[in-house]
């Protein structure tokens, strides 16, 4: 899945931080994980520039860790961080949800369904790994319907802190029914210029992590910095 904050021209770091963000997203490489530049370098053949580049975007977005004289590790949970993030999420969310019920480009509808039909088929496949990258793909499309394109940077930066969160709870074909109802409620709203329910119905979905995380608080404590 190509990550966010890459550029058109692919650079050796855009390959090394897509790669890291994608393992560290998808929990491959667990909170407290040390993770060397070194090491990372001679995997991908690449300098130690490259690599130090892509760390040091990683540790922007607060996945890794960087302690002079000590060794990088993937960022551990933090509850603090998450609330900011799901905060600033939703506040550009929901602006985006309402430019498009308003107005939204119509030429986006059909990649919109599209995704939507990959979803029931990643469920009923119960590949959660697909179906986080569906999900990720279809806020960004709700954003270029919404003609605001720009904002899934955003999204996206904050979206990260708490992918990892999913990849250990919301992974169930349950769940993921869940999710997918949602969607699928969200762009019927959408389709309807009903914007009233489109933002109660994006309320809704995103706050489904609450007693997630709260959850996954008591079980996986080891893994948050509190």
């Amino acid at each position: 899945m190509a990550a966010i904050g890459t550029f058109d021209r692919t650079t050796s770091s855009d390959v090394v931080f897509d790669a890291l963000f994608d393992q560290i997203t998808q929990l491959d490489l667990l909170p407290g994980t040390k993770i060397s530049e070194t090491e990372i370098a001679k995997s991908f053949g690449y300098s130690r520039q490259p690599v130090r580049e892509a760390f040091t975007r990683l540790a922007n977005l607060n996945l890794l860790l960087i302690r002079p004289q000590r060794a990088t590790v993937v960022r551990p949970f933090s509850r603090q961080l998450i609330s900011n993030a799901r905060f600033l999420r939703a506040a550009v969310e929901l602006e985006v949800i309402r430019c498009a019920a308003n107005t939204r480009d119509k030429s986006v509808d059909a990649a919109l369904k599209a995704n939507l039909r990959e979803q029931a088929v990643a469920i009923s496949s119960e590949d959660a790994s697909m179906f986080h990258k569906l999900d990720y793909q279809f806020h960004k499309l709700l954003c270029a319907s919404a003609k605001q394109a720009f904002a899934f940077e955003v999204i996206a930066e904050n979206k990260a802190q708490v992918d990892r969160l999913c990849m250990l709870a919301l992974t169930s074909k349950e769940t993921m029914d869940v999710l997918y109802h949602d969607h699928q409620m969200l762009l019927q709203a959408l389709f309807g210029g009903q914007v009233e329910a489109a933002d109660q119905i994006l309320r809704k979905h995103l706050d489904r992590l609450t007693p997630t995380i709260d959850a996954i608080y008591t079980t996986h404590t080891s893994y948050f910095d509190e």
